[in-house]
């Protein structure tokens, strides 16, 4: 008889375990959702401000350019941003001048790169 009595609280607690188990994951699978909610919205605004800095011809190279290198286009769309918001630079934006900055971007970036050959 106690035995019954044990393994039904011991049931009991188990269900308890789960429960908290769960309720973690979910609050965890939501806090996700918002991060993931945040960096979309945040994405769109980047993407609203591009569309009235840049000419379309500009947007199609930054696109273009986004398939091969996205990380080098996400540095180049944030120095664009503040370039325009600081006055920086002629609005909008057009190709010529989206290539001069690009340019001026990836000389800056370009890595040395000492190859050893064998002799044979």
């Amino acid at each position: 008889m106690s035995e019954d009595i044990y393994y039904a609280g011991g049931d009991e607690e188990l269900e308890e375990i789960k429960k908290r188990k769960l309720l973690e994951y979910q609050r965890r699978l939501e806090a996700a959702k918002r991060l993931e909610e945040q960096k979309k919205a945040e994405e769109a605004r980047r993407q609203e401000i591009l569309r009235r800095i840049l000419t379309p011809k500009a947007r199609e190279r930054l696109a273009n350019l986004k398939i091969v290198k996205p990380e080098l286009v996400e540095t180049l769309e944030t120095q664009l941003i503040q370039l325009a918001s600081t006055g920086t630079v002629r609005l909008p934006i057009d190709d010529e001048t989206l290539k001069q900055i690009l340019a001026r971007l990836t000389s800056a970036r370009r890595e040395v790169k000492i190859k050893f050959f064998k002799p044979t």
